[in-house]
């Protein structure tokens, strides 16, 4: 049977297969079996196991229950309130300012997290039942949260950096310092779309006489400063020499739980059980999901399936912004159906070799692949920041959730565009502070 034909078969099989809602751990692990011993016999069994531990056995992923735990103690404490609440009060004034307000603070939290769905749990709870309170339209408030929590897989720490990275051999702290600027001007992006939709309708949230005084700002800003020294601390020690992303990691994870505890009382059992609980419950799931996407990835390479995909592309000659183009578009519509986890770990160590070939950043791709992941967030089928915030008001329908993200969509899309046609604006901050690249 020829590569293209066993191709197409794993193709077929494994849209079938994660399409039925099967685990994606379970699915990927699953199809890898079956195709081995299909194609290669009982003995490709023997393989297996050991494939499937090397997925695990790379000491990086340390990092990810250190910041998964990061979302969580965060998480389970109000300090999503006290953030939402400390931007409100300085940026009130603006038209849609507390749209903003939520916005800013899910970029903000996003740098303590690098989780979406906990950043749009985190903020939405808070935020949309006051949005909704004060009169703004249910698709600004539940459309703003949905894109908002993307930024939680942008703005580092990034668990899906931290992915990539692994997936690839590229640096993490590299593809760290990358996804800043860009985060930054995506923020800024939906930001701008905001104040622009709000002052078009003519709305306001509060009366035309309304202010808080300068003692009223700043009482809401001791709460939160503390959680804002952690982030300045783990990004000092990841750029500044100090520390591995792992060690760094593990930091920041014990200073957001003793802060936890000292600042909002978390130190009953049981919400320590519950903080460890989450923590467990993301970290085995996204590591199962590593550990067969490797064993996925080892069944593609020794059934030359990579291999001959990569050459065909090649053989197209196609001019290498066709190229990206049609890379973009079959990541958006794998981000309509599988999770961001599973489609990096899929498709990067394919995609990898092509986009070097045409001469493009590893780096920048990383941040490109990104927010491709993040568009498929917020778009249906998957979308799960659309089914967190349909949770948080289940009253409002859900097509008017979808058409509320339809417009930060477009923002995505532009940011895409941007950075395409300038790449600086990824790849010129990691230069800069580590040097070029090998």
């Amino acid at each position: 049977m020829s590569p293209a034909i066993q191709g197409s078969l794993v193709l077929v099989t494994t849209i079938l297969v994660l399409l039925s809602g099967i685990p994606v751990a379970f699915g990927l692990g699953a199809i890898a079996v079956v195709f081995l011993v299909a194609f290669q016999g009982f003995d490709a069994l023997h393989v297996v196991a050991e494939t499937y531990w090397s997925g695990l056995d790379e000491f990086t992923l340390v990092a990810i229950p250190m910041f998964v735990m990061m979302g969580a103690a965060i998480g389970s404490s109000p300090a999503g309130k006290d953030l939402y609440e400390a931007l409100d009060r300085w940026l009130y004034r603006l038209p849609g300012g507390l749209v903003v307000s939520n916005l800013g603070a899910c970029a903000i939290f996003a740098a303590l997290t690098g989780s979406s769905p906990a950043c749009c749990a985190a903020i939405g709870k808070m935020g949309i039942p006051e949005m909704r309170k004060r009169g703004y339209p249910d698709e600004v408030a539940t459309g703003s949260i949905c894109a908002g929590g993307t930024l939680g897989i942008l703005i580092p720490p990034s668990v899906t950096f931290i992915l990539y990275g692994i997936a690839t051999e590229t640096s993490i702290g590299r593809l760290f310092i990358a996804g800043i600027v860009p985060g930054l001007m995506l923020t800024g992006f939906f930001m701008i779309w905001t104040i622009f939709a709000i002052w078009r309708k003519g709305f306001r949230s509060h009366a035309a006489g309304f202010r808080y005084s300068w003692k009223q700002k700043f009482e809401a800003v001791p709460k939160i400063s503390p959680f804002l020294f952690i982030i300045a601390g783990v990004m000092y020690a990841l750029y500044g020499g100090i520390a591995t992303p792992s060690e760094a990691a593990g930091v920041g994870a014990a200073m957001c739980l003793v802060l936890a505890i000292m600042i909002y009382r978390l130190w009953t059992p049981a919400q320590i059980w519950h903080i460890l609980r989450d923590t467990m419950r993301e970290s085995v799931m996204i590591l199962t999901i590593i550990a067969a996407a490797v064993l996925f990835g080892y069944m593609l390479t020794s059934l030359y399936l990579t291999q001959t995909l990569a050459q065909g592309i090649a053989d197209m000659h196609a001019n290498k912004w066709v190229l990206m183009l049609l890379i973009n578009i079959f990541l958006l519509v794998c981000g309509f159906f599988i999770p961001p986890a599973a489609i990096i770990l899929m498709t990067s160590p394919i995609l990898l070799p092509i986009i070097t070939a045409a001469g493009f950043d590893p780096i920048w791709f990383g941040v490109i692949m990104t927010i491709n992941m993040e568009i498929g967030l917020i778009h249906p089928p998957v979308g799960l920041n659309i089914y967190i915030v349909n949770a948080i008001a289940p009253d409002v329908p859900l097509a008017k959730v979808m058409w509320g993200t339809l417009p930060y969509v477009l923002c995505m899309f532009l940011a895409i565009i941007v950075l395409c046609i300038f790449p600086d604006i990824a790849t010129w901050l990691p230069t800069y502070l580590m040097g070029p690249g090998k």
